[in-house]
């Protein structure tokens, strides 16, 4: 079977990708608006885009709003903050905090605090403005580089790359130079309302060529 983008509905093909693409990481992004507002939303559509410099990128799709019977993609709280701000922190998502990750996620209005909504405390940066996720074990301090946009439609994405200014890493997951996965028990994100967890891995040794 052949899916071709321009003859299938946005949608379908959206649950195509998600469907297939996975276990996705979590982006657990923290920002502040002009006026001081924090606000925090988990995004998917995230990884690493270079380590040296280090930049972490993730993409905010825009979202739908109806307005004279007309339909069009406006920028989410976190995009629009990061466009005024240039700063943002990416909170890694363990599974102790993964209820309270999924409260984060609501569609709140605007200027609605997360941090209240989910019962989290909102730690101090060291070198940005916007708070991290205290009770996140690993948090990355991101100015913006860049962003992509891929149109002004409703589900355009927009691929935001931060260059990593510092990480705070928790005493319990890093040891010896490594992070602990059995301590910081990341969750990925499936299709649907679906997540994972990381209960077996395995080794595979690279050929010598």
């Amino acid at each position: 079977m052949i899916v071709e983008f321009d003859k299938a509905m946005p949608d379908a093909f959206y649950k195509i990708l998600i469907g297939s693409i996975l276990p996705r990481p979590i982006a657990w992004v923290s920002t502040l608006s002009k006026d001081g507002t924090p606000n925090l939303a988990p995004f998917s559509f995230f990884t690493v885009a270079s380590s040296n410099p280090p930049v972490l990128c993730f993409s905010p799709a825009l979202k739908l709003e109806v307005y004279e019977g007309t339909q069009k993609g406006i920028p989410k709280d976190t995009l629009k903050n990061i466009q005024d701000t240039g700063e943002f922190v990416v909170n890694i998502v363990s599974k102790q905090v993964a209820e309270k990750m999924n409260q984060s996620s609501g569609s709140y209005a605007h200027g609605v605090n997360e941090f209240e909504k989910a019962g989290l405390t909102a730690a101090p940066s060291t070198h940005i403005a916007p708070p991290r996720v205290q009770e996140s074990l690993i948090n990355f301090e991101c100015k913006l580089h860049q962003i992509f946009s891929f149109g002004e439609h409703p589900g355009a994405g927009n691929l935001v790359l931060g260059r990593v200014q510092c990480a705070h890493l928790h005493e319990s997951v890093y040891k010896n130079g490594r992070v602990d996965i059995n301590v910081l028990q990341p969750i990925g994100r499936l299709a649907g309302m679906e997540y994972c967890e990381i209960k077996e891995r395995f080794v595979m040794v690279r050929p010598e060529v």
